[in-house]
């Protein structure tokens, strides 16, 4: 009882940690108001673009630290990384200061902070429970965005732009800091009990591949493709779901989005996670794949508050799912062990996405005045991954096969 009162207790912090380091949700509030102050809209962007970069890079070097000394250490490292980059922003006095503030610091140290959170977790799980931990632990820094845009707005509104980062730092560094010194790693002789009526599945083992082995192996490249181009796809709505219903309905009040977006997002993380445990993860995969180039295919003719809920809904849900199913198939096929540097290499995918995605956008928009451009576009990125999840054979099983023919 004392080791499953354990496994939900590095669960619960691990979410609760997400929520604290999805500070990163909290820049467009703080954007917002800089641009008030007289900043450029570019020097005000500039900190949020070079803190997702910092957060997809620090996950490479985080995963591959955790996998060798544990995630505690790093974890506590990264969350007070998060906290003393909030605090030194708010003695920013300009857009260079911000940048490495914000940008470097609070963007690596969420980097560091999420590559030990769901490695951690799923070591305390059975395996058949990978995707179900995969899509709380995501779930928490999806949340992050329903909370902390208000919370943000309603600070700065009350003591100003510089006292919020201190504020908020002082939050991060008093609640995330705690909870980060309570994961770690179960005992090398800890074996997660099966749930009752527990059969593995058909090329499921063991497999501890290190990224170089990974590298060599095709379904990576499959896998980093899915995720690159469904991941565009999932950012250039959420990136622009505000631009989107005001350049194709008469709405004026449409912040509600972002919201429905981030609601849908958390819950679609659950949801997948839990959906890909009795399923599979490629075939969770492919639905959600078809669900997005449906949602995408359909996207310009929302031009009503209901089909626009919708819309908005269905990306979130889309998006949601690649953050917890593709952590899942990486453990699934290459295993635990080298767990972290494994994502860490995947998650690439993810930082090429964050480019592709508003270039989509962008370029549509200058080129024709409307999004339909984009969507189609991101309606074919998602047909592509559409057949990538249909012919990619799990790792295990596909070396299986060579061995009979060899045989």
């Amino acid at each position: 009882m004392n080791k499953l009162n354990k496994a939900t207790g590095v669960l619960a912090a691990g979410f609760f940690i997400n929520m604290c380091i999805g500070i990163l949700y909290a820049w467009s509030v703080f954007k917002q108001s800089l641009v008030e102050q007289g900043w450029s809209n570019a020097d005000a962007s500039m900190p949020y673009t070079v803190a997702t970069i910092c957060f997809a890079l620090s996950l490479l070097v985080a995963g591959n630290l955790q996998d060798r000394m544990g995630p505690r250490k790093v974890l506590i490292l990264g969350t007070i990384m998060v906290g003393i980059g909030m605090i030194v922003s708010s003695f920013a006095s300009s857009p260079m200061t911000l940048l490495l503030s914000f940008g470097v610091i609070t963007g690596c140290g969420i980097g560091f902070g999420y590559a030990c959170l769901s490695p951690a977790a799923m070591k305390w799980f059975h395996p058949s429970k990978k995707g179900m931990v995969n899509g709380l632990i995501a779930a928490g820094f999806g949340l992050a965005a329903v909370y902390l845009a208000p919370l943000t707005s309603m600070l700065i509104e009350g003591y100003g732009v510089q006292q919020s980062f201190m504020i908020l730092g002082v939050g991060i560094l008093a609640i995330a800091v705690p909870l980060a010194c309570t994961i770690n790693n179960p005992p090398a002789d800890y074996t997660p009990e099966a749930p009752a009526g527990y059969v593995a599945k058909a090329g499921a083992g063991d497999s501890n591949m290190g990224w170089r082995e990974m590298v060599k192996t095709p379904q990576f490249y499959s896998l980093w493709l899915m995720y690159a181009l469904a991941s565009s796809a999932g950012l250039m709505v959420i990136g622009n779901i505000t631009s989107i219903a005001i350049n194709q309905s008469d709405l004026t009040q449409v912040a509600f989005l972002v919201v429905v977006l981030s609601i849908f997002n958390s819950g679609g993380r659950v949801a997948a996670g839990i959906l890909s445990d009795k399923i599979g993860g490629l075939k969770t995969l492919m639905l959600a794949f078809i669900m997005q180039g449906i949602n995408m295919m359909m996207f310009a003719t929302y031009n009503t508050e209901f089909t626009l809920m919708v819309g908005a809904a269905v990306a979130g849900v889309g998006y949601g799912t690649l953050l917890a199913v593709f952590p899942s198939i990486t453990a699934d096929y290459y295993g635990l062990k080298n767990y972290g540097g494994n994502y860490g290499v995947l998650y690439t995918a993810w930082g090429v996405s964050g480019f592709i995605g508003p270039v989509v956008a962008a370029t549509a928009v200058d080129m024709t005045g409307n999004y339909v451009m984009a969507y189609t576009i991101c309606a074919a990125m998602l047909a592509v991954a559409v057949v990538l999840s249909f012919i990619t054979k799990p790792v295990k099983a596909e070396a299986a096969n060579a061995q009979k023919v060899a045989a």
